[in-house]
């Protein structure tokens, strides 16, 4: 999290540029002058708790991050955090699960802001066959479990290729977010030894997705994923899940999930 010991002003503009935006830009987007602008950046005026929250709708600023701000300007936080687990939150913890579990026999999970896994459903753990213990003690790093040696990096088959998609998206959601834990673990999986240049060309799958290739036993299981969020979220916890949800690229993993789900059910029954 950005230190709240800084001036307000200071945060303001460096969200601004973070967003690659002029102080016309953003005064034309708040519909106030360039001239308060540039006053409330270096301090001559003092924002409103209203204009620190406009400002901050406008920039696209992270809830954790708004209440940095609106405490460097003097105010009380507005945005909780609380756990998923949490009373207040039961419907998205209900919703949650509905969708985990409605999605076997395919792969889903949640994941918070820095990728540790936050739930998941009966069909992922078949997936981590393999991966070191110290990799799986919580909390559970999903990107580390992907792209780590002692992970599942040695049965990915397409390890390239996946390696740099995931690189990409981190970057992005860094730069978005301006998260130093997320910026940390860029950092680390850059550490891994370098996979493979990706070899694939994009006609191979159609141009659309990248696709996850994991080796399960004999298995190759290839998958493309989709990501869901909560809609309009007012509580920190919620602002910072990620529901992944993977889906078969060809009928030979479906058959292969749909197989290991009823083995599952009947253990289970």
């Amino acid at each position: 999290m950005t230190t709240p010991h800084k001036p307000v002003g200071d945060h303001l503009r460096e969200w601004r540029m973070r967003r690659r935006m002029s102080q016309m830009d953003l005064a034309l987007e708040a519909e106030i002058s360039t001239r308060h602008l540039s006053f409330l950046e270096t301090g001559r005026a003092q924002p409103s708790r209203e204009m620190v929250l406009h400002l901050s709708d406008q920039l696209e600023v992270p809830l954790r991050e708004r209440n940095v701000i609106l405490v460097a300007a003097g105010f009380a936080p507005v945005f909780p955090e609380r756990s998923l687990a949490d009373p207040g939150l039961a419907a998205a913890r209900r919703a949650v699960d509905v969708i985990l579990k409605a999605h076997e026999p395919y792969p889903a999970l949640v994941v918070d802001l820095r990728w540790n896994l936050v739930a998941a459903n009966a069909a992922i753990a078949p997936l981590m066959a393999g991966v070191d213990p110290e990799l799986l003690a919580a909390p559970l790093n999903v990107i580390r479990v992907s792209l780590h040696p002692k992970g599942l990096a040695p049965r990915i088959a397409n390890l390239g290729e996946w390696h740099a998609h995931i690189l990409e998206r981190l970057r992005r959601q860094a730069e978005l977010t301006a998260d130093p834990g997320l910026i940390a673990l860029i950092e680390e999986i850059r550490g891994y030894p370098k996979p493979p240049a990706p070899d694939r060309r994009p006609e191979d799958f159609g141009g659309v997705a990248i696709p996850f290739q994991l080796m399960v036993g004999d298995t190759l299981l290839s998958l493309f994923g989709t990501t869901t969020v909560f809609g309009t979220p007012v509580d920190i916890t919620l602002s910072e899940l990620t529901l992944e949800t993977f889906f078969p690229a060809d009928a030979s993993t479906a058959e292969a999930l749909r197989a290991a789900h009823e083995a599952r059910r009947a253990a289970a029954s």
